[in-house]
């Protein structure tokens, strides 16, 4: 037996991690000619755009897809950017070796993380054609760009590389590259049309990244183009230290043995996000530690006593350490108005509305969540709604019905917001899309191919959350359109109907023409708003106008709110009748009472915007008489955004505070202002274009 074990044992031998995803490619999206396309042109354009973003600046990106032969599926891609080039001795471990990145160790949020996704398209082009990757990079500081030939040896993990060298690399017009990166790659794939295709992913990594220009060439020669919509770059994201929530057993045994520090005091707070002077010591406590005593000195009880004081098992005073939140500014969210201008470039539509949640943390991880819907314009309304789910800007293509976020949108009853849905259940029906986005220094994915989101019941309820703000959002939106269009033909109505009538009882009895705005006022027996928002192109402003008609025949008071872009850098300016900020994004002006027939005009400008950015303000008001045009407020709408307002506030506080208790008594509860009345100017006013 004992040589059978010997045989046994002399056979095994490791597998290099490269030879390992040769034998299993479909973990790396590889399984079928259709994904194989799709997945390298995704590994080649999220490079693209992480690198732009890194060296600020605008994507220019270019994609080629040609068939070289059509019976064997041979498919030649070229993929075309204007970032900052690699260097030329760092070609062959970017492109020829598994597991080669920065961005591994690194907590922030990136599209990449394993260093697996382009030297995978290497090995698989090298595995169905035989051929290797051609590289072309030029930097700025160099006159002339590298060219190499790179494949890999799935043995060694290691590049191989063949006709190096360096060339001029001309333009079209005439002129010199200044910086970029091209890759042209040879590979056994299917280029196919409709909503799995590399179309479709070009489509919707434009949506969530505004601020880069895409052009695509498919294999019949058509150029589809989806241009920049926005100069603004993301936000720079920073590296931030690991949470103690976020920290496994094997984690805190290599990070403590690997230690300098000659305190464990010292050590958890240099080492961990989160943790203050007095955390360190009451963690310190808790585990029933010398704060002296030397990390890399630690016993293995000793170590575990520490995770558990630092996941809440063991108490300092009866209670759990309380550690502040991990910074946020490891994350870059898409932001609300971008992802509306976004949707709108590419979907055609009446209503879109967008939202970005305040960051949150789950197991010491970062995260935040953003929802857009769009309604109506040329989308179908017998088939169930498109789906749009992102990961970290990155397009989720396949296992829509595994996903985290496509169950966060199943959980909402669509019904009672305008949407068909049969039972409840399931992905809702109608002329809609629906977008969300995670954001996340960690994503958790299903699998290496990062095609559906692992479950969390933390960020789906987050998730959840944003989808019921969007469905009350559009069910107000619809009931307002309806009312609006009845007001508006009642009103074309009467103002067809009565002058033709006065007219002629004139006539009849020989009297003049009488007043008809008090017939009319008692006919409509309706409060009405109409809203204007326009972009300015002369003082480079969005104007905004919301008109309020008083057609009952008694005095109405109200409050009037309307929502203005401040998170997105919107500056409110020429505001003649003042009011006050009711929470943020919504502002809010206490009208004088309005007798019957009278009107009242609120104007202002927004600044700091581009043309496109804010194209509709949502009008709400305060008071017993429904206004047709606006929205009833509805409290637990602003006590929402303030609760938003009030997670911000505890995540942006500095982590160098000691005294987590006392956080909250340095966020200032700043008394409102009482709202000051506006009285309405005299005059005449229109309707729908019509005279009063």
């Amino acid at each position: 037996m004992s040589g059978i074990a010997q045989k046994l044992a002399s056979k095994q031998k490791q597998v290099a991690i490269s030879e390992f995803f040769e034998k299993n490619k479909h973990f790396l999206g590889f399984d079928s000619p259709v994904r194989s396309l799709i997945t390298a042109v995704k590994e080649a354009v999220d490079n693209a755009l992480d690198a732009c973003e890194e060296a600020r600046i605008l994507p220019s990106i270019k994609v080629k897809v040609t068939k070289i032969d059509a019976k064997k599926d041979i498919i030649e891609l070229v993929v075309e950017d204007n970032g900052p080039g690699i260097p030329q001795k760092s070609i062959e471990k970017v492109f020829g070796q598994l597991l080669f990145g920065s961005r591994f160790h690194a907590i922030r949020q990136s599209r990449g993380q394993q260093g697996i996704g382009i030297t995978g398209v290497v090995m698989y082009s090298q595995l169905t054609t035989g051929k290797p990757t051609h590289v072309k990079s030029k930097i700025a500081t160099e006159s002339t760009a590298a060219v190499v030939d790179i494949g890999l040896d799935t043995r060694k993990n290691k590049a191989t590389k063949s006709n190096s060298g360096r060339e001029i690399w001309d333009l079209e017009d005439g002129e010199m590259k200044k910086h970029g990166l091209e890759v042209t790659t040879r590979l056994k794939a299917k280029y196919q049309k409709g909503r799995q295709s590399v179309w479709q992913y070009l489509r919707m990594t434009s949506i969530v990244n505004p601020h880069a220009e895409i052009t695509f060439t498919d294999p019949d020669g058509e150029v589809h183009h989806w241009p920049r919509v926005t100069e603004r770059l993301p936000g720079k994201v920073e590296s931030i230290k690991p949470h103690p929530h976020g920290i496994e057993l094997g984690q805190l045994q290599r990070m403590l043995s690997e230690s300098t520090d000659s305190r464990l005091s010292v050590f958890l707070r240099t080492n961990f996000s989160g943790v203050s002077t007095r955390a360190a010591k009451e963690l310190c406590a808790a585990a029933e530690l010398d704060v002296k005593i030397k990390p890399k000195q630690m016993s293995p009880d000793q170590v575990r006593a520490l995770l558990e004081a630092f996941q809440g098992e063991r108490m300092f005073n009866g209670k759990p350490v309380k550690l502040l939140n991990p910074p946020t500014n490891c994350l870059s969210p898409i932001e609300e108005m971008l992802i509306k201008k976004g949707l709108s470039k590419t979907i055609d539509s009446r209503y879109a509305a967008t939202m970005t949640r305040a960051p949150n943390v789950s197991q010491g991880n970062p995260y935040q969540v953003e929802v857009g819907l769009i309604f109506g314009g040329n989308m179908v309304s017998d088939k169930p709604v498109e789906v749009l789910r992102f990961a970290n800007r990155v397009p989720l293509m396949y296992q829509q019905g595994g996903c985290l976020l496509t169950k966060a949108i199943e959980s909402v009853d669509w019904r009672q917001y305008g949407l068909d849905q049969a039972g409840g259940k399931g992905v809702p029906k109608g002329p809609a899309a629906i977008l969300v986005h995670l954001a996340s220094t960690n994503v958790q994915f299903t699998s290496e191919a990062k095609e559906a989101l692992a479950d969390n019941g933390e960020v789906l309820e987050e998730v959840r959350k944003a989808m019921l703000e969007m469905g009350r959002g559009l069910r107000k939106h619809l009931e307002k359109k309806k009312k609006m269009a009845k007001t508006k033909e009642k009103f074309e109505l009467i103002n067809d109907i009565l002058p033709a009538i006065a007219k002629k009882s004139a006539q009849i009895l020989d009297k003049p023409l009488p007043s008809l705005a008090g017939s009319i006022t008692k006919i409509m027996s309706a409060v009405i708003c109409e809203g204007s928002t326009e972009w300015n192109s002369e003082s480079k402003a969005v104007d905004v106008s919301i008109k309020i008609y008083n057609y009952t025949a008694r005095a109405r008071a109200y409050t009037i709110l309307a929502t203005w872009p401040e998170k997105s850098g919107g500056k409110m300016t020429n505001n003649q009748y003042g009011g006050r900020k009711e929470a943020t994004g919504v502002w809010a002006w206490k009208l004088d009472t309005l007798q019957p027939g009278e009107n009242i005009t609120i104007t202002y400008s927004l600044d700091g915007l581009e043309k496109g950015d804010w194209t509709e303000t949502d009008v709400f008001y305060r008071g017993s008489q429904e206004i047709i045009g606006a929205m009833k407020m509805d409290e637990k709408y602003l006590e929402e955004i303030r609760n938003q307002e009030k997670i911000l506030n505890e995540l942006n506080s500095p982590s160098q505070i000691d005294d987590f208790e006392n956080m909250e008594d340095e966020i200032e509860d700043v008394e409102p202002k009482p709202e000051p009345a506006i009285k309405p100017p005299s005059g005449q006013s229109t309707l729908f274009g019509g005279e009063q």
